[in-house]
């Protein structure tokens, strides 16, 4: 039999492994700004067009590379960064397998320009797929600068995959965030098809923080420090009324190494117990200093999950110092048992404001008049009360031993049927019966038996089928704002913004100047209150974050969905016998009333026959 395993040729092995490092733009992004990071820089520059397709650049004043260096970094396994296996335990650095620029040349044209700080001349190299088509001397400023151009050139069916600019720059606006959020000692810029997106001096990690999510963020930090043998905890947490319903500002770092760890985020949830409304998420940006060779980074390809030796330990540590910081600063309820309670207020009275006493002054007193004075009325009712009280008992004497005669006596009370579920249909002569049953559920009968109805899915088929009328039939009804609102934004916010800004147009918003961290809105769609519009337009960027690759509907629809799923009844809230009824009626007066907008049933039928069997 013939020999049938070969050798893979080169260009072939770096195109697989570039199948696992390189998956979308902001992997390169990943990489590269790593790269610059491990290389010393005090300043980092990064460049995009076309949501990372046509170009990525990073330019950094690190310690550069030499010729030789410069040559052997695109090699499958070449890396400066460990020595031996024993390395592997003990990392402080970003990358170490040598597989990222390989793989990147792989599948995409790189430029690179490079000089070491104790020479005069750079180096500048260039290759297309692997294959080096150039290196010489070149005048270059200290540090290296890398430009990545033309993505997945030469494999066209993982660039048709790749999604919209405007998705493939928020995963690149992520890794950029990530990197920044780490690194504070170092300046950043950022720049998007020519635009500036972020300008970041270097700062402290508070100064950080709102810097890239906005100044509105810092007054919803609480700082959280814990130091102990097994980890070194610093970092911030958001305050609970601040929390949102989209995961977004959620960070852990271990090493200056952005990390994900559901284990760890539990610990966070846990100390939220109690203070977070239901559905809502807070936001943390947590620092963890550990012992390198405590841990194991180097369980994923991109090196966003990993393994410590004593999770136990560090989940209850960090648990107990969220809890702490909460408590310290009075965000979470907290006993006092050194304050006094008598002078506490009275829960009725606390938001009472006070009353001042009235004086009534009698104008026509006069002390010198010989006329007798007129009682007034209090004196007059306070003397019946006292000299005519024995007339209340006038006329009972006769009534003395025997049976009081009550037949003039009325009594209210509500109409009692026999039939807990009175059958009616078009000519029915009964009326419709609703009740709600355990503030979640509208129970309703119809001819044959009754219906069990989802109040907040109800009501969500209700006003989607309305927005989507709106829309379509009389198109965007706007209510205009006396006073226009103003809406605080972050860098990352404004991205998504600008995706879905036209689609919110045609559902009924108006929007007035729009700045780099606020947004005005003039209008809003009918069914809006103004008191709502703030978060409801979160809710909308919120959730066009969380699903923004599902391309199947249109962007209207997906507002659509969003707006009635923000405006509907909750579970939990008390509707009146009036308000059933309209829902009810609304519902069953729509095109599909079988099903949610989110395709879950909305309602389930229970026979009298079913009813019946119940009882046997």
């Amino acid at each position: 039999m013939a020999d049938i395993i070969k050798l893979l040729p080169d260009h072939v092995a770096n195109q697989i492994a570039a199948g696992e490092v390189v998956q979308r733009p902001a992997s390169v992004v990943k990489e590269l700004l790593e790269n610059a990071v491990d290389a010393g820089a005090s300043s980092i520059k990064l460049i995009v067009k076309d949501g990372g397709k046509i170009l990525i650049q990073v330019v950094d004043d690190g310690a550069g590379m030499s010729a030789t260096d410069a040559r052997l970094s695109f090699e499958r396994h070449a890396t400066s960064k460990i020595q031996s296996a024993e390395d592997l335990f003990n990392l402080h650095t970003k990358g170490f397998r040598g597989e990222a620029l390989a793989s990147i040349a792989a599948i995409a044209h790189v430029d690179l320009l490079t000089r070491p700080q104790n020479t005069e001349m750079g180096t500048s190299l260039k290759i297309e797929g692997s294959d080096i088509i150039s290196q010489e001397v070149a005048v270059s400023p200290k540090g290296t600068s890398i430009a990545v151009k033309n993505l997945f050139y030469n494999i066209p069916a993982r660039r048709n995959f790749l999604k919209s600019d405007n998705v493939e720059l928020r995963h690149i606006t992520d890794e950029f965030q990530r990197v920044a959020l780490a690194h504070p000692s170092i300046a950043f810029q950022y720049y998007n098809n020519g635009s500036e997106l972020f300008s970041l001096p270097k700062a402290n990690y508070r100064q950080r923080i709102v810097r890239v999510f906005g100044s509105r963020t810092n007054e919803k930090l609480v700082p959280v420090q814990e130091d102990t043998q097994v980890v070194k905890l610093s970092g911030f947490v958001g305050k609970p009324e601040f929390a949102k319903k989209s995961r977004g500002e959620q960070f852990f770092f271990v090493n200056d190494r952005f990390i994900k760890s559901p284990y760890l985020h539990h610990a966070v949830l846990s100390a939220f117990e109690g203070l977070l409304k239901q559905g809502t998420h807070p936001g943390y940006f947590l620092y963890l200093e550990v012992d390198p060779g405590s841990i194991d980074i180097n369980i994923h390809p991109t090196k966003t999950e990993v393994k410590f030796d004593d999770e136990h330990t560090l989940y209850a540590i960090l648990r107990s110092a969220v809890k702490h910081s909460l408590g310290q600063f009075n965000v979470a309820p907290v006993l006092d048992f050194e304050q006094d309670q008598n002078l506490d207020t009275p829960y009725a009275y606390r938001n009472r404001e006070g009353v001042l006493p009235k004086v009534t002054v009698d104008q026509a007193f006069n002390p010198f008049s010989n006329t007798e004075k007129k009682p007034s009325f209090r004196q007059n009712f306070q003397g019946q009360q006292i000299r005519g009280w024995e007339n209340l008992y006038v006329g009972l004497e006769s009534k003395v031993g025997k049976e009081a005669d009550f037949g003039g006596v009325s009594f209210e009370s509500d109409t009692i049927s026999g039939n807990l579920f009175p059958n009616y249909g078009e000519h029915a002569e009964t009326t419709t019966t609703t009740f709600q049953l355990k503030r979640k559920f509208i129970v309703t009968t119809i001819k044959s038996g009754m219906v069990i109805i989802d109040q907040s899915r109800a009501h969500q088929r209700v006003l989607y089928e309305k927005f989507l009328k709106n829309i379509t039939v009389k198109g965007a009804i706007s209510q205009q704002l006396l006073f226009p609102l103003k809406f605080s934004l972050s860098k990352a916010d404004k991205i998504i913004f600008d995706e879905i800004r036209e689609s919110l147009g045609t559902i009924g918003f108006a929007f007035g100047a729009i700045n780099a961290d606020h947004l005005e809105i003039k209008g809003l769609p009918l069914m809006i209150p103004a008191s709502e519009a703030e978060s409801v337009l979160d809710e909308l960027i919120s959730e066009h974050q969380q699903h923004p690759d599902e391309d199947n509907f249109s962007q209207t629809d997906k507002l659509s969905k969003t707006l009635s799923k923000c405006l509907s009844v909750k579970t939990g809230d008390i509707l009146d016998v009036g308000s059933q009824l309209a829902l009810v009626n609304d519902l069953f007066g729509c095109k599909e009333p079988k099903l949610s907008p989110f395709n879950k049933a909305i309602y389930i039928t229970l026979t009298e026959e079913e009813i019946d069997n119940k009882f046997k």
